[in-house]
């Protein structure tokens, strides 16, 4: 890979030492504006700023239960409550490995405005790509249809800078929040324990909308 290992291997390597897994995350309640202060990274963010449930998750681009969540449960979020104004949604990157690192830096070079289309396009190739010898031909074929050259790509994933950001954020997610596994899905810092399930954001989610609406 074109990243440098300098900083990013024991790094990493610590996250997965900790426990850090792509399996059903077992964080614990944390504090609502401590989860939404600004971290290394500016946050991603679908949906009204003043919407009263902010939906926060941690995942890992290599991640099979995170590609599921966006393909799955994700639409009906956005469908019922992101497009409505009630939830607000922020994506926080949390790798698993060197090629989650990589797919993540290659979100980020993306035009501000095709963020999330870049996410959503490597979810559903994520078995294309993320596989030993596969990781960067596959990313190449990716970022080139989105608009890159080999050597605006090249470019991205030599951003030693960038890497390091998404490592402490990643970093701040597991000390502050006790993220361990991806996804890891808090709605109003409350996590979610069956993220496969749209049926278990609606129960997190609707008593949290009912209650703003009588306040």
């Amino acid at each position: 890979m074109f990243i440098s290992r300098r900083h990013l291997v024991s790094g990493f390597a610590a996250l997965a030492l900790a426990g850090a897994s792509a399996a059903p995350a077992q964080a614990q309640k944390v504090d609502l504006k401590e989860l939404l202060a600004p971290g290394p990274l500016p946050d991603k963010v679908v949906g009204a700023a003043e919407a009263p449930v902010s939906v926060v998750e941690y995942a890992s681009m290599t991640c099979p239960h995170c590609a599921d969540f966006h393909k799955d449960v994700f639409p009906k979020l956005k469908g019922a409550y992101i497009d409505k104004g009630q939830v607000r949604f922020i994506f926080r990157e949390y790798p698993l490995d060197d090629a989650a690192v990589a797919a993540s830096m290659l979100a980020r070079c993306a035009p501000e405005d095709r963020y999330f289309a870049m996410v959503d396009v490597l979810f559903d190739q994520q078995r294309n790509w993320a596989i030993k010898d596969k990781v960067i031909p596959g990313l190449l074929r990716i970022a080139k249809q989105a608009g890159f050259t080999e050597q605006s790509f090249e470019t991205c994933l030599k951003d030693n800078k960038l890497a390091q950001q998404i490592y402490e954020s990643a970093q701040r997610g597991s000390q502050k929040f006790g993220v361990r596994s991806t996804p890891t899905v808090f709605v109003n810092g409350e996590p979610v324990r069956n993220t496969a399930s749209f049926e278990e954001f609606q129960k997190a989610i609707d008593p949290l909308i009912k209650g703003a609406k009588t306040n």
